[in-house]
């Protein structure tokens, strides 16, 4: 008998992911990283052991923009290819608003508040597919 081997491409488990949709005035708060400086991500991470996923956000919206996150509430989750990493992922979103001015450090490139409709900005799938278009269904982001 032969097992199976667990990281074969057909059993990937998903990577997991926390991030925000922090929307202020109607535009959302992305951020985009050294490693891909040209597409733009919900700001956010994945756990590190143990931590749920509104730990998670906390830590890396600390680590990355040196805020915290206010009220979080969940909004949705979403499952797609990860952007950068071009595997499948599961994205816990969190709607929240932010303590302070956030500004980009660790391993951030730069961030940008966005209303969806820039030609200028390239944004990772989950957000352009998903996340906007929830933002614009609720109300939180104009159509």
């Amino acid at each position: 008998m032969t097992r199976e081997d667990p990281m074969s491409h057909d059993t990937v488990a998903p990577l997991l992911v926390a991030a925000a949709a922090v929307v202020s005035e109607g535009r959302l708060l992305v951020v985009s990283k050294k490693a891909a400086p040209e597409v733009f991500y919900l700001p956010g991470g994945k756990p590190d052991q143990g931590e749920d996923a509104l730990e998670a956000l906390t830590r890396e919206l600390m680590e990355e923009l040196g805020v915290s996150p206010v009220g979080p509430r969940f909004l949705t989750e979403v499952e797609a290819v990860a952007a950068l990493e071009g595997i499948p992922m599961r994205m816990t979103v969190f709607e929240a608003g932010i303590s302070r001015e956030p500004q980009p450090a660790a391993e951030l490139a730069g961030m940008r508040w966005i209303s969806g409709h820039e030609t200028d900005v390239t944004l990772a799938p989950a957000v352009r597919d998903h996340v906007l278009p929830l933002l614009r269904k609720s109300g939180l982001i104009c159509e």
